[in-house]
């Protein structure tokens, strides 16, 4: 299962009101924790489709299920964009209860965590230095970052600790 939410970034340093808004999608795996972000132009049903695609371009194994929030980006008819590019898949839906967050917590949670670890330490000259950033952040938090929820271990760890302890 994948969990898929969407977050309007905070405008940068000298951007004005004018500038349109950017947003952050995220897709976190159930079981290791692994992390996908990508930074579209809108919150759409096209922008969430082209996320979940690339998702599955760098995923190396299969999406069973997606858990999302019910915003129009997730939720439609089967000509719906997100929708339909997860019933080609083979990728079921399931979504969170109304106004309840919580049901699809470990996106809300990897969220604030790019937001403290993340967005808020850095003061970005503009959004292609922050685009980068976050890529080195992502990298990070996949390699390197042990997290409690899969005690204390990097998700690699997670993923083929059995591997690398038996082959050693």
């Amino acid at each position: 299962m994948m969990h898929f939410d969407t977050k309007r970034l905070p405008r940068l340093k000298g951007e004005d009101n004018i500038m349109s808004r950017e947003y952050m999608f995220v897709g976190i795996d159930d079981f290791s924790r692994e992390l996908y972000v990508g930074i579209l132009p809108d919150k759409t049903q096209q922008s969430a489709a082209e996320f979940l695609q690339q998702v599955l371009d760098q995923c190396p194994y299969t999406i069973e299920c997606a858990r999302s929030g019910n915003g129009t980006e997730y939720k439609g008819t089967d000509k719906h964009d997100f929708v339909a590019l997860c019933r080609e898949q083979g990728i079921g839906q399931k979504f969170t209860r109304v106004k309840r967050p919580q049901t699809n917590g470990k996106a809300e949670r990897v969220i604030r965590t790019l937001l403290d670890m993340w967005h808020s330490k850095h003061h970005f000259k503009g959004r292609q230095q922050r685009n980068m950033s976050l890529l080195r952040f992502i990298n990070f938090y996949n390699i390197v970052k042990p997290h409690k929820g899969l005690d204390g271990k990097t998700l690699y760890e997670k993923l083929y600790g059995d591997f690398y302890d038996n082959k050693l």
